[in-house]
């Protein structure tokens, strides 16, 4: 199934469907009697078809910071985006820090209407929107450097929890392994919610956060001298980190975490992993982080798009 330039075809091992249009690009996979499946894909991919193309007849509302009433989006992505970030306000936010995972709760929730499925997920470049049956897991590999993926640890994410949506931001920035800018230094943070489009937005505050305003150690530069399009603007986003001390990195990531302790005791997440240099922080969800928090206390790089994998065994036809 295709609509001008837009592609929906399954990948080599003929489980998963790859969705493409532009510069989105999706992995959906789903786990069920075959007929539910094959019809979940397609309405997947109806559902695709016009997601471009709406984003792009609003995208200069989309790039300018959320006041705290309207405007009003047309595009049921571009709402699901508003609706995420205005819990954040009055800090600066575009509805554009919610973009990836507002598409990947968009397409799941087409996915997996009126369908009987054990799993399913739509996995928008690491920021990951997914659904569970009673008894069904989803194991989620957790990457700390998006420059240098590696499976550093992984979270075994299940039914009850209250968790639907994963998504990463870091400061590598686009053309150096990243996909947008950030504004902080963490190598990354992962954070857990209700739906991706909330824990891709926070994730992206979060990271913010994890900062050391004024270091000579940070480079930095005008998002607009990199990007004219960007919605950032004249703020200075981050380019590059030298050497830091142990101190340094352990305050970078303790602002992190309390930016991230405050969303979850608001409610707006379930927890974050952020990663600096080798050194972890976490917030909230122990159970649900156990497992990345233990692999990131053993030797060796820790530095994150986090991937959806299926656990050895698994059958996702």
């Amino acid at each position: 199934m295709s609509g001008p330039g837009m592609s929906a075809r399954r990948l080599a091992d003929g489980r998963r469907l790859h969705l493409n249009h532009g510069p989105i690009d999706l992995i959906v996979a789903a786990s069920g009697p075959g007929e539910e499946v094959e019809a979940a894909y397609a309405q997947a991919a109806r559902a695709f078809e016009t997601v471009l193309p709406d984003l792009v007849g609003e995208l200069a509302a989309l790039r300018r910071p959320l006041p705290r009433t309207g405007p009003r989006f047309r595009g049921a992505v571009a709402r699901r985006m508003a609706a995420a970030c205005r819990p954040h306000l009055p800090a600066f936010v575009t509805p554009m820090a919610a973009v990836a995972g507002a598409v990947a709760d968009h397409v799941l929730a087409a996915l997996t209407a009126g369908r009987r499925l054990a799993r399913a997920y739509v996995n928008n470049g690491g920021d990951i929107a997914f659904d569970l049956a009673p008894g069904a897991t989803l194991d989620c590999g957790v990457v700390s450097d998006p420059a240098h993926p590696g499976l550093d640890g992984r979270v075994r994410l299940s039914h009850d929890m209250p968790v639907r949506g994963l998504a990463t931001s870091g400061r590598a920035t686009k053309g150096q392994g990243g996909r947008s800018f950030s504004l902080g230094i963490a190598d990354s943070v992962t954070v857990l919610g209700e739906t991706a489009a909330r824990a891709d937005v926070a994730a992206t505050l979060i990271g913010n956060a994890v900062d050391l305003p004024g270091h000579p150690a940070v480079a930095r530069a005008p998002a607009a001298s990199l990007d004219p399009d960007s919605d950032l603007g004249g703020r200075l986003v981050t380019l590059g980190l030298g050497e830091i001390g142990a101190d340094e990195i352990a305050l970078a990531l303790r602002r992190g975490q309390q930016r991230a302790d405050t969303f979850r005791k608001a409610g707006l997440i379930t927890a974050a992993f952020l990663t600096l240099r080798g050194r972890c922080a976490v917030a909230g969800g122990a159970r649900a982080l156990a497992a990345a928090e233990a692999a990131a206390r053993e030797p060796g790089p820790r530095a994150g798009a986090p991937e959806a994998f299926e656990t050895e065994g698994e059958d996702l036809r």
